[in-house]
């Protein structure tokens, strides 16, 4: 089974990705009288208590990060798993649906330019254009009710009508996750990634309750809203799926996938989360199928599977001092 993880770890990630769109189907069901602060705490304290007895077992091992594997692991706790949420939430609330998701694919982008600069990664001419083709199949999926064969890029024009706010708030939470996969790749260089998953959560958690406790409207009181219906099946539900599964398998994939490879595959939680829409309610919206998205669905998984063939033909050139700080 490692072996196989091993060489089809691209795919491996794609489907840890497509696992984090089955938030919506508990999630939907707690929005109605729980913040989304409140929710993700509660999440993020359930994979941590489950986590505990693995963190505890692997301390020799979580002694092996430097002060620069700590820094990566407080950048993803408090950036990829705390703030980028608050922010991608903020910018949701403007309404401003079709910027969110536009600016949001910036996120590969950014997390190559970060490969490049702090793991070394090149990327053979190539690539690119599996880039192109990646963005332009998640483009489809999720902008499909946007465009037309007439106006193919209403989306792009409309970001000059969006607020400034939610455009940067959007940005900064496709820049937090871009930094999580490329630190996550530099941590794994030196913890499992049992360490990895349970450091993220247990970090996490300080940081996320501080910031509920500190949001006007909640503090104490926000502990005095949850009921035994929201843990079961929803809340339980969101921590063992997109949350404890996921972000296992992702961890164990990523710690053979190059980043610039990874964060391709981790489109699929665009494009499976816009199909999952479309499930009857109360678990979707219902959101009608159009043609663009099941083209831009087979795009997609197009360009994961030939990335994930190419892996290990085609490895990333690193510079000699990026190999010396990963190795370090």
């Amino acid at each position: 089974m490692n072996r196989v993880i091993d060489r089809y770890s691209v795919v491996v990630v794609a489907v840890a990705a497509t696992l984090w769109a089955t938030d919506a189907y508990f999630r939907n069901q707690l929005v109605k009288h729980l913040t989304p602060s409140e929710i993700v705490v509660m999440e993020d304290a359930l994979v941590a208590l489950f986590l505990l007895p693995v963190l505890i077992r692997s301390l020799g091992d979580v002694r092996k990060l430097g002060t620069r594997g700590w820094i990566a692991v407080i950048a993803i706790a408090a950036g990829a798993q705390a703030l980028a949420t608050i922010l991608f939430t903020k910018s949701f609330s403007y309404g401003i649906y079709s910027e969110t998701f536009v600016l949001q694919q910036t996120q590969p982008l950014i997390a190559i330019v970060l490969a490049w600069i702090m793991l070394g990664e090149r990327r053979r001419p190539w690539f690119w254009a599996a880039v192109v083709v990646a963005l332009i199949a998640v483009y489809m999926v999720v902008q499909a009710p946007n465009i037309s064969l007439t106006q193919p890029f209403a989306p792009i024009a409309s970001l000059t009508g969006g607020r400034v706010d939610a455009g940067l708030y959007a940005l900064g939470a496709a820049a937090l996750w871009a930094g999580g996969t490329v630190f996550g790749r530099y941590a794994l260089g030196s913890i499992s990634f049992w360490s990895m998953t349970s450091l993220r959560f247990t970090v996490a958690l300080p940081i996320l309750l501080a910031v509920m406790l500190l949001s006007p409207g909640e503090g104490f009181a926000g502990f005095s809203h949850y009921t035994f219906n929201d843990f079961v099946p929803n809340l339980l539900g969101i921590a063992l799926i997109p949350g404890l599964l996921a972000l296992l398998l992702y961890y164990r994939a990523l710690s053979k996938t190059p980043a610039s490879l990874a964060t391709i595959a981790e489109m699929a939680f665009p494009v499976a989360a816009t199909l999952i829409a479309a499930a009857p309610p109360p678990w979707g919206f219902q959101q009608q199928i159009f043609p663009a998205q099941i083209a831009g669905t087979i795009l997609l998984l197009g360009v994961i599977l030939f990335l994930g063939w190419t892996k290990e033909k085609t490895p990333p050139v690193l510079q000699a001092g990026a190999v010396e700080l990963a190795a370090g």
